[in-house]
């Protein structure tokens, strides 16, 4: 027989499809020909085959070798298609068994001397193959984790190319990889940093704690040294897990994104970009589209740092996939559509010398350069946070008496409560947060649930404060996450009043 046909699969954003690496071997001069839409890192794999079947020592084909993959009319990329071209190639001529190929999907990188490599995208892959019936994959080693998470799927692991051909021959015997679902649900991150280590800022411990409970954009604004990265980055300490179809959900993206180590995400991500990020940094893209900073923090937290120093353009960009919790990149190949359900966090300084509103230090700006700094960040993308806090510097004797306030863990019991509450709350539909909540979740749970006293104190707001309708809905949301970490039904005066002490604290500006 002079054809194979070999299974694989591919990656088109965050989604996995199925690839057939058809391998004929016909008379002729000797060549080596890969088409169907190859890209340079796949046209490269015919010199890490050939040299890894020479190195350990098996025969190469001194024939005309054609390989094809299929779809053709699909763009390929990486280097995850080596192994079943080199299987394809070992099966032609003889040197394994050829009916034990088709019982298996093949993916992975060849080295030159027969190792083989990690590579990006599996888990994705092994998601969709497995819904199209697929149950047995050969990977190399290091994915062997990452593909078993996927429940059904009988994973082989190996090491090097030797190995693969000794198991398709017979004389290499296997077990498919196990996973312990029950200890990856259970597993805890052991953290170095806690919120009891943070002195003073009760009032920004309170907004961070109404932020992971209820998944409500936060903007912290305050001096330079006042603690707000430092708050930031321990709001990963009182989060709520992640369920065990969000985990999977959040695993396929850095998988595609090549950043997948342990073979399962198991706690919400936090990303923190550079201020000099671009846009395509930010929300993904290139010429062939991978996922950006707000993909990365899906279901988790983005945070964003010196917030009026990243550029307009790239913040603006922010604006649809804050509202929608994807992102569509259009490519002349296709269109991808990359999940993007963050939270963010913001922080910034007041003014550019940091000053202003500090009781221990003069501000040295003019009115016009606090209002020009302040202006880089657009009121469309103000009116999308939930929560403005003000954070004034660390009084001296709270420094001095070094008197630590609650400790992540007590904080996170009140998030884990108020969790479970929205989990009940929205069983019935896609919505995960308050936060989330659509325009007749809120008048249902929302205003429906007001107290008499919570209606007039939101009336009054409203007109004073001529709160835009964003603005209305998402002060009623934060309302509802107050509420919920009381573990009240309804929302009374108290919970509305905290709610507009966070929406209204950008007027300082």
């Amino acid at each position: 027989m002079s054809f194979v046909k070999v299974k694989s699969g591919g990656v088109w954003g965050v989604e996995g499809y199925e690839v057939d690496v058809e391998v004929d071997i016909s008379p002729g001069i000797p060549s080596f020909t890969i088409v169907g839409l190859p890209d340079s890192a796949i046209k490269e794999s015919k010199e890490r085959v050939r040299s890894a079947v020479k190195n350990l020592g098996f025969s190469f084909p001194q024939k005309r070798i054609t390989v094809n993959l299929s779809p053709s009319n699909v763009r390929k990329q990486g280097t995850i298609y080596d192994l079943p071209i080199t299987i394809g190639i070992l099966a032609l001529s003889g040197q394994i068994n050829f009916e034990r190929v088709s019982e298996f999907v093949f993916l992975g990188e060849v080295s030159l001397d027969g190792k083989l490599n990690k590579v990006s995208g599996v888990l994705p892959i092994v998601i969709s193959l497995k819904e199209k019936g697929f149950t047995n994959f050969v990977l190399p080693l290091e994915n062997a984790v990452e593909g078993a998470v996927v429940k059904g799927s009988r994973i082989y692991g190996f090491g090097d190319l030797t190995e693969v051909v000794e198991f398709l021959n017979g004389s290499l015997k296997v077990s498919p990889v196990d996973v312990d679902y029950d200890s990856i649900l259970k597993s805890n991150r052991e953290l170095d940093i806690d919120m009891g280590e943070v002195l003073g800022q009760d009032l920004a411990k309170r907004a961070l704690e109404i932020s992971a409970a209820g998944a409500h954009n936060l903007s912290m604004i305050g001096a330079p040294g006042s603690g707000k990265s430092m708050l930031a980055k321990r709001i990963v300490t009182i989060l709520p897990p992640l369920e065990f179809d969000e985990m999977l959900e959040v695993s396929r993206i850095y998988s595609v994104a090549g950043l997948l180590t342990d073979g399962l995400m198991t706690e919400r991500p936090f990303r923190s970009p550079h201020h000099t990020a671009s846009e395509v940094a930010l929300i993904g893209g290139g010429s062939v589209p991978m996922p950006g900073e707000i993909s990365l923090a899906h279901k988790g937290v983005l945070f964003l740092d010196e917030l009026p120093e990243f550029s307009r353009r790239s913040l603006e960009v922010l604006r649809q996939p804050m509202e929608d919790g994807y992102v569509n990149i259009a490519r002349a190949q296709g269109r991808v559509v990359f999940p993007a359900r963050f939270t963010l966090i913001t922080a910034q300084n007041p003014c550019p010398c940091g000053n202003f509103g500090n009781p221990f230090k003069e501000c040295t700006c003019t009115k016009n350069q606090i209002r020009s700094y302040n202006s880089k960040v657009s009121q469309p993308i103000k009116d999308r946070i939930d929560l403005k806090v003000w954070i004034d510097p660390v009084r001296e004797d709270n420094l001095v008496e070094h008197a630590k306030g609650e400790t992540s863990s007590k904080i996170r019991e009140r998030v884990l409560k108020a969790y479970e509450i929205q989990k009940e709350r929205f069983k019935d539909s896609d919505t995960d947060f308050n936060g989330r909540m659509t325009n007749s979740e809120v008048e249902k749970f929302c205003l429906g649930m007001l107290s008499t006293d919570a209606k007039k104190l939101l009336k009054s707001a409203v007109e004073h404060f001529r709160l835009s309708g964003r603005g209305y809905f998402r002060t009623l949301k934060v309302a509802r996450t107050v509420a919920d970490l009381e573990e009240s039904d309804t929302i009374e005066a108290s919970h509305m009043a905290q709610a507009l002490q966070f929406r209204v604290e950008e007027e300082i500006n």
